[in-house]
């Protein structure tokens, strides 16, 4: 299998090695070419959906929820999304410009509308999930094609929230 992170074009391949319920990546390619991997060693927590994840001997709480071949990862106060892909397959349009719930929540705050211009990293909305605030942000410049969801409205994990194009 191969992954991509959301925002993102580039595949990549892990080798993975697993020793008394410690799993660190042992080797890593991006876009078929090896590159070093990180130090990074993750681990079961007691509780579910969490993981206890080691970068370079620090260690973290990560909040990981899945549904298909997706993955949210919730760490050190951002979401990033895993896409699951098989070997050699194309991008699919979510990588392209859709932004998707990270987790079910409700949106508190929004800062877009249809056919605005936005820029690369500006905030579109805001969720609200287990009292935590999300901000969804601009994956890119370009024009916001559609909001699919109003302040206040709930939106489940995994659900379309603003879809932006070149």
């Amino acid at each position: 299998m191969e992954w991509s992170v959301a925002r993102s074009d580039a595949r990549y391949g892990a080798t993975l090695e697993e020793h008394e319920g410690r799993v660190s990546v042992t080797s890593l390619t991006r876009d078929d070419s090896e590159v070093t991997p990180p130090n990074v060693v993750v681990s079961a927590d007691e509780k579910e959906g969490r993981v206890l994840v080691e970068v370079d001997g620090s260690p973290r709480l990560a909040h990981v929820s899945r549904i298909g071949d997706t993955w949210w990862v919730h760490v050190n106060g951002r979401t990033h999304v895993v896409h699951l892909h098989d070997r050699g397959s194309s991008a699919t349009d979510i990588t392209k410009g859709a932004l998707t719930a990270p987790m079910p929540g409700t949106v508190v705050e929004l800062h877009v509308k249809q056919g605005q211009r936005v820029r690369e990293g500006q905030v579109l909305m805001v969720l609200e999930a287990m009292k935590m605030e999300h901000k969804i942000t601009s994956p890119k410049a370009g024009e916001v094609a559609i909001v699919n969801y109003e302040q206040g409205d709930r939106v489940e994990m995994g659900s379309v929230l603003v879809e932006i194009v070149d």
